[in-house]
């Protein structure tokens, strides 16, 4: 499995990385391919009564029942209505599935981890920042790595795996 995520490259002179790209209000953000466990279109999604405004509800994926994230929500976005590009993708979380509402998703792009810069410091100092594990710039295309283990509090996570 690791050499899925970090392939020798002796061109780039650093490590490739996948990453799977996907949009949230014209915005295009990356994740590691390796936290995701399926794409899958939009489902029927369960309310669940006092979560927190960004959890839109659960699902029962084969039988397992995982808590639905709105990263619009979470990234205090503007909503916007779901339509035929909006998937669910479901990745592992700190131990934990959990399915994320994002616009669409792009594709599998492999970079060098020499790409990746440290995001901004006027972005960087935010909670909701956190998770921002770096920025790709790429010829006309900014891409902002995502690391979905630093989006939750140590708390919030406790009432995931409660919901699951």
């Amino acid at each position: 499995m690791q050499t899925a995520l970090k392939l020798k490259t002796e061109e780039a002179g650093g490590e490739l990385i996948q990453l799977v790209s996907f949009n949230l209000e014209k915005e295009e953000y990356g994740i590691n391919v390796l936290m995701v466990r399926e794409i899958i279109r939009m489902l029927n999604i369960t309310r669940v009564p006092n979560t927190p405004q960004y959890v839109e509800g659960v699902i029962n994926l084969r039988g397992k029942v995982i808590p639905i994230i709105s990263l619009r929500k979470k990234f205090d976005l503007v909503e916007a209505d779901y339509d035929k590009r909006t998937r669910i993708m479901v990745m592992e979380v700190a131990g934990e599935l959990m399915g994320f509402i994002v616009d669409e998703v792009s594709e599998v792009i492999r970079i060098s981890d020499k790409e990746i810069q440290p995001p901004p410091p006027v972005v960087s100092g935010g909670l909701e920042q956190e998770c921002m594990a770096g920025v790709i710039n790429q010829a006309e295309r900014l891409l902002v790595l995502l690391d979905l283990e630093k989006m939750f509090s140590a708390e919030e996570r406790r009432f995931f795996s409660s919901v699951s």
